[in-house]
């Protein structure tokens, strides 16, 4: 039996994640009080029984000490039994954002301010985070991407790395990614802003990628950017990071940008083994 138990801070996707397992044909229950956690277990896992999958909600409540879900996860550990953690994630400012648009109250701070709530939350969760098997940083991921990560995980089996890369192209003119990581100008480059049958096409057409990628610069470009990525993303790993944005801007984000984000997007989906997604920030700019 394969038994994940899904866990993260408040807003951060859990509730999806269970949606998206029940999809792939686990079996899904979420916020069992914590005295009935271990005997769901005890009765899930008893020997030929019909359910083989199985994903076990678990957050913070209000009403009930984290601590006791942790300590039961470690009872159930020395009992012999086997499950995999995964944690959901994203960051204050965008569990903020979520929080306001839903109108929902923080479970840690009912009569309070939600980011005080998020700040106690990470406190608590810490813990749980740091033996998590799986974290998954939602912040920048679309609901497609994260089915497909999960997809990934669980239904092709393949190995994850805890890393989630997405490249992110932009116009320097409408400001830097605040969420970048590592920031790269490709305005060296010729501009086919100036050329008029190419002016109001994008990086997506084949005409503007034909005609950035006809510079040897731009090949070189990809190729260096690839190589230090691929470097990078292992040792990034090792100091814990979970979420990576490259953020590769033009004058406009349209033309240029676009053209070299969906160029490394290609590779590093081809050769670094890692979740990579694609984001066009300010594509639709001025249209």
């Amino acid at each position: 039996m394969r038994f994940v138990v899904v866990t993260g801070m408040s807003g951060g996707g859990k509730s999806t994640a269970l949606r998206m397992l029940e999809d792939a044909g686990f079996y899904c229950v979420d916020n069992l009080p914590v005295p009935l956690i271990k005997k769901f277990v005890e009765l899930i896992a008893t020997p030929g029984g019909e359910v083989k999958k199985v994903a076990l909600g678990l957050d913070v409540r209000a009403n009930q000490a984290f601590e006791d879900v942790q300590k039961v996860l470690e009872d159930l550990k020395e009992s012999g039994y086997v499950f995999e953690i995964l944690f959901m994630e994203a960051n204050d400012g965008v569990l903020l954002k979520r929080y306001k648009e839903t109108r929902r109250i923080h479970p840690l701070s009912p009569g309070g301010r939600i980011e005080d709530g998020i700040k106690r939350e990470r406190i608590i969760l810490n813990n749980i985070r740091m033996k998590s098997d799986y974290v998954i940083d939602t912040s920048n991921l679309l609901t497609r991407e994260l089915k497909e990560e999960l997809d990934r995980i669980f239904v092709q089996n393949e190995e994850y790395h805890n890393l989630i890369v997405t490249i992110l192209s932009f116009g320097f003119k409408y400001g830097i990614p605040a969420d970048a990581d590592l920031v790269f100008d490709v305005r060296f480059l010729p501009n086919p802003f100036y050329i008029d049958e190419l002016k109001h096409k994008t990086g997506n057409d084949k005409e503007v990628q034909e005609y950035v990628m006809g510079f040897p610069e731009a090949h070189v470009f990809i190729e260096k950017l690839t190589d230090m990525a691929t470097f990078l993303m292992p040792n990034y790993i090792k100091e814990g990071k979970y979420q990576l944005v490259i953020g590769i801007g033009c004058t406009g984000g349209k033309h240029r940008s676009v053209t070299l984000a969906n160029k490394l997007y290609e590779c590093l989906k081809k050769e670094s083994g890692y979740g990579v997604n694609i984001a066009h920030r300010d594509i639709g700019q001025g249209i």
